[in-house]
């Protein structure tokens, strides 16, 4: 559940109105993989090969659930997937880091209209994101932070609702993992 503050600091240590104001910038070689994939991924068309951008002990954390470990991160997008046979993504904005967020982190300003129906001419809904993802030494993702509209995510550090509110997320993304293969789907609709 995001906050409704835009002036706290979400996960690129920035405030959503300052995220929304970065500059776009080109990738870097070791940036164009983490790309391909997230863009893979958000697109319900998962693959085997977009998850090796991730640790094994990867966490991923949007305002549904935090997934721990790059299964789990596995079942929430092949989730995804199975929810929204198509999505498109009509903007995607590599963002440049301002001298107070290390390079480390990625940064990415993303709209994503998902279809319950493939064929649909409009969109079930359209959300814009920024994703935050922080990378180690090899450039592979340690933590991928999906906050909507820019604003920061809750977490049990904002007292006792926020923990509820991380509580309900972890049970969220394990439970999904009860239902969903970490193997992505093969077919899809298109």
């Amino acid at each position: 559940m995001p906050v409704s503050d835009p002036n706290a600091l979400n996960a690129s240590g920035l405030s959503a109105t300052e995220t929304k104001n970065l500059k776009e910038r080109k990738p870097e070689a070791h940036e164009e993989k983490i790309l391909q994939s997230i863009k893979a991924l958000y697109s319900c068309k998962p693959t085997n090969e977009a998850y090796e951008i991730y640790t094994p002990e990867a966490v991923f954390h949007d305002p549904v659930g935090i997934a721990e470990g790059v299964g789990a991160v596995r079942e929430q997008f092949n989730g995804l997937a199975k929810l929204f046979p198509r999505a498109d993504i009509p903007s995607f904005r590599l963002l440049e880091n301002p001298p107070s967020v290390p390079k480390s982190k990625i940064l990415i300003d993303q709209d994503v209209s998902y279809y319950r129906d493939p064929k649909a001419s409009s969109p079930t809904k359209t959300v814009n994101s920024l994703l935050t993802l922080e990378t180690n030494a090899q450039h592979k993702v340690t933590r991928h932070t999906e906050e909507w509209g820019h604003l920061r995510e809750t977490t049990g550090e904002d007292g006792f609702l926020g923990m509820l509110n991380e509580n309900r997320k972890k049970f969220t993304a394990n439970f999904t993992g009860l239902f969903i293969s970490q193997e992505p789907p093969t077919e899809k609709n298109n």
